[in-house]
């Protein structure tokens, strides 16, 4: 059968208008090797925007699929940087090329917070799944899964040199787990609210802890040697509820004894905000903290070393003793005692104001004692400061503000202009318009609140309708505002050119429809030159608000939606009632008129859309578009082609000939708002609650509905599968540690690799043993069986090779839990083959790893089967000789770099290996003062 209708699919182009999204926080980063405090990421919509705030132009582009991007961590050597999704997943990105090799998938919902150890080796991630996760990232793979919290997880520290971790929760308990035993060992239940930020301090010897209350809770950390216990064994007794209250502030439990570690409150630092802490964060050396609240002040505090406490402490009391020699007299005065307060080792710096709210910040100390501070703000914003923390009274100076690619609210209304090249976008606050082939802005003008726009004909100027009820044109040429007109004394819902180009008609909240013309009257200013404006001629009285105008191509007649649900149609000349289109049970948000004024179509809140015909008004179809508000619908032009966009962040194309829904646009994260189709058809822009502003195009590839539909209920079904039950490995208990893998649709489809190369394999060794005993039936040689074509593309592998190749090719974060999906009539085959591989000395590591995971997941089954006896013992000779063998190769190899390395160092005088960064720094700073030197003479 072929196509009756040809339809050309939409795809996405680009994602602009977002400086950086509210979900993700924000992250310095080093790009190849320039200056600190020069870069910034920041999460945008799916993808991670690199800006370069000095020169406030994007550098890179971290591409992400298709979830939201919720959390950045970038890695301690600053080569790579980690994204944490709305899904789960967590991708790993090199900063050198924008690519990603690694990813993981553990957590059932979005990640919350990751944290890289010192060495960039493993990764911790928690999530608002309450799970906190351990990656190994030389390995590829997850180590383990931590269980214990009731709610998200806030926060993630790690204390390297006693390999332990720290995690608070939104459930208000602090936990320490030992990453050696994988268990935890202390809960701390001391804070009454939630618990959403910690950092280290003095040499990771003290906690700090924000909640939701003005405090930061300092605790001491004192660790305890073996054998030894902290203070009296805890006698229970009764208390009362105050009691239990007090000591549990104190941070004590009901446990006989301290294990590990002992924690100890402190005291607190008072905060001057009274709302919850949201960011809480130090520097790399925990010289300076700095955090904020839901407000738009940012808070920083130093934290003093030792030797600067002990000063202080001196001097105050040195002013002790003056105090009490001057009361006292000339007799002897006893030594006055100065206690040691927190307030002397966490002094206040100084505050920062935003210009709105704080969502993220990240702050950096440049060696000469000069603090970065880069903030994220809620009105997409970045703005970065910086500090002189080794002055007195410090101030912020505000060095940088990122906000020329976008707008501070929500766009709400879009336009093309008539040579597709100039795309339009107003919202609360300004209005700008961008090259659509370049993304950049062209123009920036201050307006008011916009709800509809359009090009003047001729592209040299634009018109917006606003929230008040006013008419505001701007001249592109110099950016300038013309003329602000007073049109409706209630919201300017829409508005809509008039097809012969001679004016335009607005309707308003006021229940009036105005018709104007538009007219060239000499500037006061100038005198000379001529400007536009718009005359008004005709008004249209109505019983209801107007939310939608429309005039149909032909310009015979205008339809007009009003508060009632129904949508109204008047001829233009004459301006007398034509029909009444009534049926939706919301009212009409939105319609459109096709090019041949044959149709119109109407999209409502009531999530339906329907198409009628314009010369009788008899509705052709009612359709359900949208799980929520159909917020705008335009024609394709010269086609009965139309989108619809929603508040379900779908944009969805139809075809209102046949009725059919062709295709649906996915990737806002929020409502969408509204979208503008260009002249040609070939480009789509569309605005959203997301901040971004989406570009599509129409590509040349077809779209076959049958094969759409397929593809769909397959997307469904695979969906459904991955959400199924997680396998269970037979006799293991649920404890604090899991395994970190988790069922994907990735991990059952390598699990059905598997099992396909395996029953290859069965099928190709029965070939060759019956063609083996037909040739010694026949006494003579017979020609080969026919090689399977899987094993031709692969270059005529032997099937035994090939069932390696599928191995190879799981990804290595996936491979536990693929295994683990087997069923176990396939484990024999495999285990045969896996001593095939280690006597050959093929990939013993991925075979030893595949094979020590079977063995421990099917342990029951395999040692009760008599077959695999041998197989089993003859695996456990072969396994301990050629690890040994591979060991022996690598400590030999070792030894020899280690022997190379001294013999360098001791010709040449030189650190072998060392890294030279530092010194390059260094002469990079000594060459700059030196410039600076220069300039200053010339």
């Amino acid at each position: 059968m072929g196509l009756t209708k040809q339809y050309l699919r939409y795809v996405a182009s680009a994602v602009f208008g977002v400086i950086g999204s509210q979900k993700a926080n924000i992250a310095f980063v080093t790009l190849k090797g320039g200056e600190k405090g020069r870069y910034v990421a920041v999460g945008a919509c799916e993808h991670v925007f690199i800006w370069d705030i000095r020169k406030a132009e994007k550098v890179l582009i971290l591409e992400g699929k298709k979830h939201e991007v919720t959390y950045l961590c970038p890695s301690p050597d600053g080569v790579h940087i980690a994204v944490g999704y709305e899904d789960g997943g967590v991708r790993i990105f090199s900063l050198l090329n924008g690519e990603s090799n690694i990813s993981f998938s553990g957590h059932k919902s979005a990640v919350s917070v990751m944290r890289y150890d010192a060495l960039g080796a493993r990764l911790v991630t928690g999530s608002k799944d309450t799970d906190v996760i351990v990656w190994d990232i030389i390995n590829e793979c997850g180590l383990y899964r931590l269980k214990g919290h009731k709610d998200a997880i806030t926060q993630i520290l790690l204390l390297e040199s006693k390999n332990l971790l720290i995690t608070s929760s939104k459930d208000s308990f602090v936990k320490w787990w030992d990453l050696d035993t994988q268990h935890c060992f202390k809960t701390m239940v001391g804070h009454r609210t939630e618990v959403w930020g910690m950092v280290l301090l003095n040499q990771e010897n003290r906690l700090l802890t924000g909640s939701a209350d003005s405090e930061l809770r300092a605790w001491d950390i004192e660790y305890i040697e073996e054998g030894k216990e902290v203070g009296e064994p805890k006698v229970k007794k009764v208390r009362t509820l105050l009691e239990n209250e007090e000591e549990d502030e104190e941070g004590l439990d009901d446990e006989p004894e301290e294990r590990i570690l002992s924690c100890k409150k402190a005291g607190s630092v008072l905060r001057e905000t009274r709302d919850r802490v949201v960011s809480l964060v130090t520097d790399a050396k925990a010289k300076v903290l700095a955090c904020h609240g839901l407000d738009a002040t940012l808070e920083i505090f130093t934290v003093l070393s030792e030797e600067e406490v002990q000063k202080k402490m001196a001097k105050k009391l040195k002013k002790a003793k003056k105090k009490a020699k001057s009361q006292e007299g000339e007799e002897d005065v006893p030594e006055p005692e100065v206690e040691r307060k927190l307030s002397d080792e966490i002094v206040k710096l100084a505050n920062i104001k935003a210009s709105s709210k704080i969502r993220s910040m990240d702050c950096l100390l440049v060696p000469n004692g000069e603090m970065k501070v880069a903030l994220l703000l809620q009105n997409n914003t970045v703005e970065t400061y910086t500090l002189k923390t080794t002055e007195k009274n410090p101030t912020g100076n505000k060095t940088s503000r990122l906000m020329l690619s976008g707008h501070r609210t929500d766009v709400r209304t879009l336009a093309f202009s008539s040579d597709n090249i100039a795309i339009l976008s107003a919202s609360g606050e300004n209005v700008k318009v961008w090259n659509r082939s370049t993304l950049q802005v062209i123009r920036t003008m201050e307006c008011e609140y916009a709800l509809c726009s359009l090009f003047v004909p001729g592209d040299r100027q634009i018109i917006l309708g606003t929230k008040s009820g006013k008419i505001q044109i701007f001249d592109l040429a110099s950016g300038s505002l013309l003329e602000t007109a007073e049109a409706h004394d209630g919201a300017l819902w829409s508005m809509c050119l008039s097809p012969d180009q001679r004016g335009i008609v607005t309707g308003g909240a006021d229940k009036t429809v105005k018709f104007w013309d538009f007219e060239l009257i000499k500037d006061q200013d100038s005198g000379q030159t001529k400007r536009l404006t718009v005359k008004h001629t005709r008004t249209l009285q109505l019983d209801e608000d107007v939310l939608c105008v429309r005039y149909s191509p032909d310009q015979r007649v205008l339809a007009v939606s009003l508060l009632d649900c129904t949508v109204k149609i008047f001829y233009t000349d004459t301006l007398k009632f034509f029909l009444s289109l009534y049926g939706h049970k919301l009212p009409v948000l939105c319609l459109d008129i096709s090019h041949d004024s044959a149709l119109i179509a109407t999209g409502s809140a009531d999530r339906n859309v329907k198409i009628w015909g314009l010369d009788f008004g008899d509705c052709h179809r009612s359709m359900f578009a949208h799980d929520d508000s159909v917020m705008f619908l335009q024609f394709v032009p010269k086609t009965h082609l139309f989108f619809t966009v929603g508040k379900d962040r779908k944009i969805k194309q139809w075809d209102a000939d046949k009725f059919e829904h062709i295709q649906t646009l996915e990737g806002h994260h929020r409502e969408v708002w509204c979208l503008a189709i260009s002249p040609s058809g070939d480009h789509i822009v569309s605005s959203s609650h997301d901040k971004s502003l989406r570009l599509w195009e129409r590509t040349r590839e077809p779209i076959i509905l049958e094969e759409e539909k397929e593809m769909e209920r397959e997307a469904e079904f695979e969906e459904s599968l991955a959400k199924g039950d997680e396998p269970v490995v037979p006799g293991e208990t649920k404890g604090e540690a899991e395994p970190a893998g988790k069922k994907t649709i990735e991990t059952v489809k390598a699990a059905e690799r598997i099992m396909e190369a395996v029953e290859l394999y069965r099928e190709e060794t029965e070939k060759l043993e019956e063609h083996k005993a037909a040739c010694q039936a026949a006494g003579k040689k017979l020609p080969p069986p026919k090689m399977n074509p899987i094993l031709v593309a692969f270059g005529n592998i032997s099937p035994f090779r090939y069932v390696l190749e599928v191995m190879k090719k799981v990804r290595s974060s996936e491979l536990e839990v693929s295994l683990l999906v087997l069923p176990f009539p396939y484990i024999p085959d495999l285990l045969k083959l896996f001593n095939g591989y280690i006597k050959e000395g093929l990939e013993v590591e991925l075979v030893c790893r595949c094979l020590f995971f079977l063995l421990r997941v099917h342990f029951g089954q395999i040692t009760s089967n008599q077959m695999l006896l041998s197989v089993i013992d003859e695996l456990r000779t072969n396994t301990i000789s050629k690890v040994r063998e591979i060991r022996d190769v690598l400590g030999f190899n070792n030894a020899g770099l280690q022997f190379l390395q001294r013999e360098i160092e001791s010709k040449e005088d030189v650190m072998f290996f060392a890294d030279a960064t530092d010194r390059f720094e260094e002469k990079k700073r000594k060459r700059r003062k030196r410039e600076r030197a220069i300039l200053t003479v010339i």
